[in-house]
Formats: structure tokens, C-alpha cells, sequence
């Protein structure tokens, strides 16, 4: 059985329930707006483990390789499906792992475009180990991963991306273009500042004209230079913001069709000092989060 993908493939992982089956959906049409191959993959655990709770298999029996593999297969079947029913010239394949699903997931990431995932939040699971799966994955993947949430309501916002002005941060944004353009819809990058208004009031737009803040205005401005000409078919908005970045990404969260946001290496001293932005915002949210790996800051010579 292969376990090997295809380079440059959107990846689905599911586990037959009807979160995984809602990333399914999302990303067939990922893969159809970006021309590419879409791979179905769950995971199984090893011999003798009585409880398979990924691929949704009841505790209390010890299955075998080959019925672990043929329930896997189906769970994978029943998903490429769906992803039929909506695509149905989509190019799809199945991949059964075997093993603990987070470091599956993780290892074939790089050789992903992007993975895809769905995770219900907060609350009860139908499995248990998804939400740590999502979690994981979008925390130690090599590509860009989405975790689908359930929406509250039907969005109207378009896409959201944070900017915070570092070079390292240009791919997360430019992500951010492309996924507007292949939707029609519109953007809006935001840079949010911790100051004093933040740490009296919270969250808070920044007033148009506001004094103090123009260094942040041009900031936000060179975020963006150069991809309004890239993609002239985007409309976009840009914002700054009192408050710290994981509360601006998910203040209304549920009013964005799609939030993306850039996750620092998990070495870096950034990271160390001001913990997950991504992590914070995958586990808030209520709607689809984009996690983009950023690269090692350049070292000043």
C-alpha cells in the first residue's frame, strides 16, 4: 500500500465524521480553484491497540493490520465521494497511514501544498484525538494547514491576515492575495498595537487620522507594497488596531469567510516570549484558519 504522495497535492486528512467530512468539501474545492490533485488520507493506529479513535473505531477489540487498513480505506472511499459529489472531475487519491495520526500527518506535510483538517473547537469531539490532531499538525507542519471550523453564521467579511511589518511575514500576506483572488473576495490586513489604549480597553480600531500612529500606518502600507499590482482583482483594506494580535485576529471571527495567520518557528525567541499567535487564534476562532509556517528571521551582518 502506498503511503508516499504526490508533490505539490492539497492534502485532506478525515476520519469519517462530519467535521472531517466539512474539510473534505473545503478542500475539493481548494484543489479545483488551484488546479491541483487532491489526496484523502486517515490514519491508523498499530496492531493489538483496542482503541482507533481516528479512524473511528470502537475501544474494547484488538483489531488487526488488514482491518484496520480496510476501515481506513473506507473511511478514505466515502470521502473521495464527497469530494466527487462536489468536484466530480476532480483528481483524487487515497492514502491509508498507519501510526500515531499527528506525526503522520506531520511527516507528509512536506511534501504538501497544504493540508487540510476540520476540528469542531471547544467542547466534545466525536474524536477525541482531531482536535489534538489539528492542533498538532498546524502547530509542527511544513506546509500551510487549515483547520475548518464550524461556522456560527454565514460569513460576509472575506478574508482577514494580520501583518506585524517583517520581512518573514511577505509569503503569509501574499497567501493571503491568493486565497481572496481564487474566492472574490475581499481582504483586509490588519497590524495591531499593544499600547496603553489597548490595556485600558481592550480590542479597539485605530481612528482614522489618529495621532502617534504613523509609523504603524506606514508599516501596514509596506506590508501590502507590491501585491495590489500582483492581484489588481483583490479589494483591499487595511487596519490598525489597539490590542494584542490573537484578540484582533478573533474579535468577530465568525464574521470572516477565512482568517490567515503566520506561525513563527516554535525555536525562535519570539515565539518563546510571546507564545503561539497561531495556536491562540486556530483555538478561538470560529471559522476557517489558514496556519502559514514562516521562515527563520535573516541574521543582520
Amino acid at each position: 500500500m502506498k503511503t508516499t504522495i504526490n508533490p505539490h497535492t492539497v492534502v485532506v486528512a478525515t476520519d469519517g465524521s462530519d467535521d472531517a467530512h466539512r474539510a473534505v468539501q473545503w478542500a475539493a474545492e481548494q484543489a479545483y480553484l488551484e488546479r491541483r490533485p487532491l489526496t484523502v488520507v486517515t490514519a491508523v493506529g498499530t496492531a493489538g491497540v483496542p482503541a482507533i479513535t481516528w479512524a473511528g473505531v470502537g475501544a474494547g477489540y484488538a483489531y488487526q493490520p488488514h482491518e484496520m487498513a480496510e476501515h481506513g480505506q473506507a473511511i478514505a472511499d466515502e470521502a473521495v465521494a464527497i469530494a466527487h459529489h462536489l468536484r466530480p472531475a476532480l483528481q483524487v487519491e487515497t492514502r491509508v497511514l498507519h501510526g500515531d495520526p499527528r506525526q503522520a500527518l506531520v511527516d507528509i506535510s512536506g511534501h504538501a501544498h497544504l493540508m487540510v483538517i476540520g476540528s469542531r473547537g471547544r467542547g466534545a469531539f466525536r474524536s477525541k484525538v482531531l482536535g489534538s490532531v489539528s492542533a498538532a499538525v498546524s502547530r509542527d507542519a511544513d506546509c500551510p494547514v487549515i483547520v475548518c471550523r464550524p461556522p456560527r453564521h454565514e460569513a460576509e467579511l472575506g478574508v482577514l491576515v494580520g501583518a506585524d511589518g517583517t520581512a518573514e511575514s511577505v509569503p503569509i500576506i501574499e497567501f493571503a492575495f491568493l486565497q481572496a483572488s481564487l474566492r472574490d473576495l475581499p481582504l483586509t490586513v490588519v497590524h495591531c498595537v499593544w499600547d496603553e489604549i489597548a490595556a485600558v480597553h481592550g480590542v479597539a480600531p485605530a481612528a482614522p487620522g489618529e495621532s502617534g500612529l504613523e509609523e504603524q500606518r506606514l508599516l501596514l502600507a509596506e506590508s501590502v507594497a507590491g501585491m495590489s499590482a500582483k492581484f489588481p482583482e483583490v479589494t483591499v483594506h487595511l487596519r490598525l488596531a489597539h490590542g494584542l494580535a490573537e484578540d484582533c485576529l478573533t474579535t468577530r471571527s465568525g464574521d470572516w469567510n477565512l482568517i490567515v495567520v503566520g506561525r513563527h518557528p516554535v525555536d525562535t525567541l519570539f515565539q518563546l516570549f510571546t507564545g503561539s499567535i497561531a495556536t491562540a487564534v486556530v483555538e478561538r476562532a470560529h471559522t476557517t484558519v489558514v496556519v502559514v509556517p514562516q521562515s527563520e528571521p535573516a541574521l543582520e551582518r
